[in-house]
């Protein structure tokens, strides 16, 4: 299914319209079965949205946050994140501790990619997934060249990353579609060349993500597709 592309003149315009649907979508499933389930794009690109998330009006009590993936370093460190996610948004709403489900802080991939799995098999599907694109095509932490016969464990870990840090814990493909709406967010113009080969059919790591619902991609950036 090819994905669905929303484009904006500005990306102050693309964060309200995010910001907006994440809202509309959090209070509609928290009144349909009380409770709201995310899974959160890190980096800096999603760093605007999350500091308007501060703002809407919600039952915080009933929002549950995962990562899609996350750097192995030492809780804290400004490379993690998390801790971008909590500056910027998690640590000024109310949403319970208990409910913002983390990778664990260890630099060792693969005990914190089991833990996160284990987490993972009790976790329902998701109701969205924020993710990102790198400009080599690579989301959460599946780089090109990542091992797909991991594709249908809940997380995996990463350990020859090539961006520092090597060591990574990542959902997997199948992890991160299976979820009721999977959100791209799109924005740099280093992502340019990356998002055109995409939109042409090419086999990036991106693509892997294949939810029953397809894909929205929510770009300020134009490409020939």
């Amino acid at each position: 299914m090819q994905p669905r592309i929303h484009r904006f003149a500005d990306f102050d315009s693309l964060a309200y319209r995010l910001e907006e649907r994440t809202h509309q979508l959090a209070n509609r499933c928290i009144q349909e079965k009380g409770r709201f389930s995310m899974v959160l794009a890190g980096g800096s690109t999603p760093r605007l949205l999350y500091r308007r998330l501060r703002y809407i009006r919600t039952d915080w009590r009933c929002w549950h946050i995962y990562f899609g993936d996350e750097r192995c370093l030492p809780r804290g460190q400004s490379g993690r994140n998390d801790q971008m996610a909590d500056q910027a948004w998690l640590n000024h709403v109310a949403i319970p501790a208990v409910q913002i489900h983390r990778v664990s802080p260890t630099i060792d991939a693969e005990s914190a990619a089991a833990a996160y799995a284990a987490l993972l098999t009790r976790t329902p599907r998701f109701d969205l997934v924020l993710l990102g694109l790198g400009e080599d095509g690579h989301t959460a932490s599946l780089f090109p060249g990542y091992d797909e016969s991991t594709i249908q464990l809940p997380a995996i870990a990463v350990t020859d990353a090539p961006k520092p840090p090597a060591q990574r814990v990542s959902m997997s493909p199948q992890r991160l579609g299976n979820a009721d709406a999977v959100w791209f967010l799109v924005s740099g113009e280093g992502k340019r060349e990356a998002l055109s080969a995409w939109m042409s059919g090419a086999e990036l790591p991106a693509a892997a993500i294949r939810p029953d619902n397809g894909v929205d991609i929510f770009t300020d950036l134009t490409t020939q597709d």
